[in-house]
């Protein structure tokens, strides 16, 4: 539209010219080496617009000439380049379709036309992949780090191609390499942050950190939560060699992730050591709002290492006022006043979770049953419906479940990637070892109880010569009944896709409550 109407103003302005010349009549007369040329104005301005245009029509026409070998090459090389992105087009379609042989086809092509255009690299590297050719593969990525235009792009594809065979040494070198080159380029410093991680250097994985952060590859928030994963894992590792640094790096941790459930047991723990149990609990009851979990509850009873049971009871309901009406307020709860002899808190406690109960509470109800009354068919009842009753949540990356929170994945090398939370196809979880065994425990001391007072009849009249009671000197032998009580079969955890399937024993024990998948067995808790 703009270049019509520009087009009509020329066309306008040429047409006014035309007759402003013409309205003003007048002669043009010319004399030189004899001749005599007379004219009007407007035959002598028309003759020299044609005397003009012949001029650059031949000029034109000789600019062609002298240019036409030029032109022919620049022609040829167009068509060749075009042919090349054609071939390149050809063949990313062909990888992405799995065509291993029209990819090696195009590649070729797209090499012979284009030389070592960095797509053509790419294909030809691509193409190997899918073929299987490693090396070939690995000699078009090193071809490519020799360019500066390509040679992030060849590390990266080293680097993959060296995790692909396992090979972390070569794969830690392109990374490094690659984040010498660009330190905000995401996967060089993830690379080697993991590395670090793996060979516990967190301080080098914490100066990584900040140089990515620096270069702006890392957003505030997500600079402020992967610093407070690796400080984390730093006060973990250094919690027993160096109690004060490790409560400087957890304290650092929650101040920049105040959810963070490791920091935060951690910084609680180690400033109740310290004596500050103020910060400790309100760093702990901070964290628990957000995530409760049975290790900031053990974290917060413990404050005060000397506190008997009941003053951990106490102290325990102020936790588990934040989150009321969540499952691990109820079983902590539940715990504390197992522990504290005050079994009608207990089961109170425990009384919304029985209805559905996950494996932990059914272990916690067994021990609860055993310890209050001694009654060991109910305790033995809520162990056999622990086998079948709901998971606990555990901490799991990637399909793996993990006994401990640990920085990275195992599986990916993903910084931050455990989440607290159920674990899928998952037989139990590791947090039922301590229950199993206590619940173990509270039965054979029921048991044992039991037996005694079955072996020792109630006298007619008052015994004389009563046993003695036993003294320092006096060795107490072992109850029989609690020698012949089976050791606790326990789960552990592993990888979702290689788990071992669970004993089963003879006796399959009850039906299934309404919650048992087909076809899975049945772990079993040894009580």
């Amino acid at each position: 539209m703009i270049r019509l109407v520009i087009y009509l103003l020329v066309l306008g302005a040429v047409a006014f010219g035309v007759a402003w010349l013409a309205d003003r009549p007048g002669a043009v007369a010319i004399d030189w080496q004899g001749w005599h040329i007379e004219t009007s104005v407007l035959v002598a301005a028309s003759g020299l617009l044609v005397l003009l245009a012949a001029t650059i029509l031949l000029w034109t026409l000789i600019r062609v000439i002298l240019r036409s070998p030029e032109m022919l090459a620049f022609s040829w090389r167009s068509r060749r380049r075009n042919r090349g992105f054609a071939a390149v087009t050809r063949g990313l379609v062909a990888v992405g379709s799995g065509d291993a042989v029209g990819a090696r086809r195009a590649a070729n092509d797209a090499a012979r036309f284009l030389g070592r255009e960095p797509l053509a690299q790419l294909l030809a590297a691509q193409a190997a992949q899918l073929s299987g050719d490693s090396a070939g593969a690995d000699a078009t990525f090193r071809a490519m780090t020799e360019a500066p235009a390509t040679r992030l792009l060849g590390l990266r594809g080293l680097h993959m191609e060296a995790r692909r065979r396992g090979d972390t040494a070569a794969a830690l070198v392109t990374a490094e390499e690659a984040a010498r080159h660009e330190p905000g380029l995401a996967w060089a410093a993830d690379a080697v942050i993991e590395a670090r991680c793996v060979k516990g250097d967190f301080a080098g994985a914490l100066a990584m950190l900040e140089r990515e952060a620096s270069h702006g590859g890392l957003d505030r928030a997500s600079h402020r939560r992967r610093r407070a994963v690796l400080l984390a894992a730093q006060a973990q590792a250094l919690e027993l060699s160096d109690p004060s640094m490790a409560r400087e790096k957890a304290v650092e941790a929650t101040r920049l992730a105040p959810t963070l459930v490791p920091a935060a047991e951690v910084a609680g723990r180690l400033l109740g050591l310290a004596g500050d149990t103020r910060k400790a609990a309100k760093v702990l009851e901070t964290a628990y709002a957000a995530t409760p979990h049975p290790g900031l509850a053990d974290a917060y009873l413990h404050l005060r290492p000397g506190d008997a049971a009941r003053e951990r009871l106490k102290r325990v309901r102020t936790l588990t006022s934040r989150m009321p009406e969540h499952s691990e307020s109820a079983m902590t709860l539940a715990r504390a006043g197992i522990d504290a002899q005050e079994f009608p808190v207990a089961r109170t406690a425990l009384a919304p979770l029985t209805a559905a109960p996950t494996q932990r509470a059914c272990l916690l109800m067994a021990e609860l049953e055993a310890a209050e009354a001694g009654d060991v068919g109910k305790a033995r009842e809520w162990t056999a419906r622990a086998v079948r009753a709901q998971r606990d949540p555990a901490w799991v990356a990637d399909g793996v479940v993990s006994e401990h929170w640990a920085p990275i994945s195992p599986v990916t090398g993903k910084l931050d990637a455990f989440e607290w939370k159920v674990p899928p196809g998952v037989a139990a979880t590791p947090l039922l070892e301590d229950e199993a065994e206590r619940a173990r425990l509270a039965i054979a001391t029921a048991l044992e109880s039991r037996a005694r007072e079955a072996a020792v009849p109630a006298p007619a009249a008052p015994v004389i010569d009563a046993a003695p009671a036993p003294t320092a000197e006096t060795t107490v032998e072992p109850s029989p009944v609690a020698e012949t009580l089976p050791k606790p079969q326990l789960v552990r955890s592993a990888p979702a896709s290689v788990i071992a399937e669970p004993y089963l024993p003879d006796d399959p024990g009850p039906e299934p409550y309404g919650d048992e998948e087909p076809g899975r067995k049945r772990p079993t808790f040894g009580v």
